[in-house]
């Protein structure tokens, strides 16, 4: 995208952010707590996580509406100064109108910028087929840098998170996504150095990686000329896990070894939400 002109706005501050060599480190939020405590902790820009929202919510990844998302995506935009992106999962469109419809919709609730991704929903036919994909990515791009409100885009290929490990497909699908206008190109399910490292050097845009289990750390990923991490859902499902280990503990034994844990998080709720 061409940067907008007013340092003050977050599409601007978020792209800035994208440097490869020296990756932004963006958690991904799942609740207005959690945002304003990433934020207190020092977090340059912040990413919401469908599947983290879904859990909060009761559900699994993929059950949330557009209108869902929409109104949760917004709602942690207003409640931290930093710059937010939507997981927008794929953008509840197959159509590259109905894509470009739920862009629009993203960048007119302040936020920095949103993904779309190449899944399709369907388990038998998980990823589209990369001509269409190149067009929604096309048609987002067009409503992420064409209207009143500048928006950075990024681009996912699931190829990694749905059985098909095909390294060079991911790469033309990546290098179609930012014929089409991507701003920033993004496959999670990457975990060897090596294929971190061809797609970097594959394409001539800002790339984010995955923590993963497995994965390269962030000064080894920095090396690599990665642009940017995130964690998806990892965090929340951190945050439940430890919920849930506490919840057991007081059921099966009566005890209280979760108290530790609960002053830490007490500690850094008082910290992060008294300023």
């Amino acid at each position: 995208m061409t940067p907008p002109t007013s340092s003050d706005d977050p599409a601007a501050r978020f792209l800035s952010l994208h440097v490869p060599g020296t990756p932004l480190l963006m958690p991904n939020a799942w609740d207005v707590g959690s945002a304003v405590l990433f934020a207190s902790l020092g977090f340059e820009a912040l990413a919401t996580t469908s599947g983290g929202f879904a859990a909060t919510r009761g559900r699994l990844d993929g059950a949330m509406t557009r209108d869902e998302v929409l109104d949760h995506a917004g709602e942690l935009a207003r409640a931290v100064d930093v710059p937010v992106s939507a997981d927008l999962e794929n953008c509840f469109a197959h159509d590259p109108a109905g894509v470009a419809a739920t862009i629009t919709a993203a960048a007119g609730l302040g936020l920095a910028g949103g993904s779309v991704e190449d899944f399709t929903g369907d388990p038998d036919e998980p990823i589209y087929e990369t001509a269409l994909a190149a067009e929604r990515v096309r048609a987002a791009a067009e409503a992420a840098h064409g209207g009143p409100h500048p928006f950075v885009l990024t681009a996912r290929a699931e190829n990694y998170l749905h059985g098909r490990p095909d390294l060079a497909d991911t790469i033309r699908r990546l290098q179609a996504y930012a014929a089409a206008g991507a701003d920033v190109l993004y496959a999670p399910g990457l975990t060897r150095l090596e294929d971190i490292r061809e797609v970097v050097a594959s394409v001539d845009r800002p790339v984010n990686v995955l923590a993963l289990a497995g994965a390269p750390d962030g000064p080894t990923l920095a090396e690599a000329g990665v642009a940017r991490i995130s964690v998806g859902g990892a965090f929340a499902f951190a945050a439940f896990g430890a919920l849930a280990d506490a919840a057991r503990e007081f059921r099966e034994k009566g005890s209280y070894g979760f108290l530790a844990g609960a002053r830490t998080g007490r500690d850094a709720v008082r910290a992060a939400f008294s300023s």
